[in-house]
């Protein structure tokens, strides 16, 4: 299991950018997929992008494609989320997670362990 801490969240306007970065601990972290999801009050938890451990492979959910882009850094056990032209629609808690396929090959949330415990986004309009 790895230890998953997500940074980069807070207030925007709509149209606004955010860099989120999720920090992870041990020795492993370059042999996961990664994964970001969110949940906003009162709905389901949603897959928002993923990427595979050797960065080949990434998926959107439809909602942020164009918008979001999902990236890691392995050196540096860090992966990030750049959201760009972001909707009120965005805002949620957002959290990252690990997957248990190394090529991101599934996005449902039971494929993920090690969520990290969350970072606040809120799009004003």
């Amino acid at each position: 299991q790895v230890q998953l801490v997500e940074s980069g969240g807070g207030l925007v306007q709509a149209g606004d950018s955010l860099r989120l970065s999720c920090a992870a601990s041990g020795r492993t972290f370059g042999t996961y997929a990664m994964g970001w999801f969110r949940q906003a009050p009162g709905k389901e938890r949603e897959f928002v992008a993923g990427i595979s451990w050797n960065d080949v492979r990434t998926v959107y959910t439809d909602s942020v494609k164009g918008r979001f882009t999902i990236s890691r850094d392995n050196a540096n056990n860090t992966v990030y989320l750049q959201m760009n032209s972001l909707k009120p629609e965005d805002t949620a808690v957002y959290y990252c997670a690990a997957s248990k396929d190394p090529f991101m090959r599934r996005t449902d949330f039971d494929s993920f362990h090690s969520l990290g415990q969350g970072t606040q986004v809120t799009v004003s309009s």
